[in-house]
């Protein structure tokens, strides 16, 4: 393959779909230390800001959305990734869970506030302009 790139953990595939939407959101649990509820929370806030419209006006099936959640968490092992999944109403999910955040301890009770970011991707095959 003289010549040829071949992807490599530094330089993934472009797929052929377009990022359409990027919402940011964040989620907290105050009390009890629940990553996955801060987790879905982050999501939830992200979501809230968008409307699919576009998906409307253009047609599209939203069945064929491929939909990319990044989770940011101080303890990403705590995050169950199929609950957060579940979350999303619309198209096809994938979640992936990473260090970040923040974890605020409350030094009087030893409870932790959890706080979670989330980006929540929607990328679409889009028809092509004619022409």
């Amino acid at each position: 393959m003289t010549g040829a790139m071949r992807p490599t953990a530094m330089q993934p595939t472009v797929p052929k779909s377009k990022r359409i939407i990027l919402e940011l959101g964040s989620g907290n649990d105050l009390h009890g230390g629940d990553y996955t509820k801060a987790a879905i929370r982050a999501v939830q806030d992200a979501i809230r800001h968008s409307s699919l419209s576009i998906i409307r006006s253009l047609g599209l099936d939203s069945r064929r959305m491929l939909v990319k959640v990044t989770i940011g968490v101080q303890r990403p092992d705590k995050v169950d990734a199929e609950a957060v999944r579940a979350a999303l109403p619309h198209g096809q999910v994938s979640v992936l869970v990473v260090k970040g955040g923040l974890d605020v301890p409350d030094d009087t009770s030893g409870d932790i506030a959890v706080i979670a970011s989330a980006a929540v991707a929607v990328r679409l095959d889009l028809p092509q302009p004619r022409g």
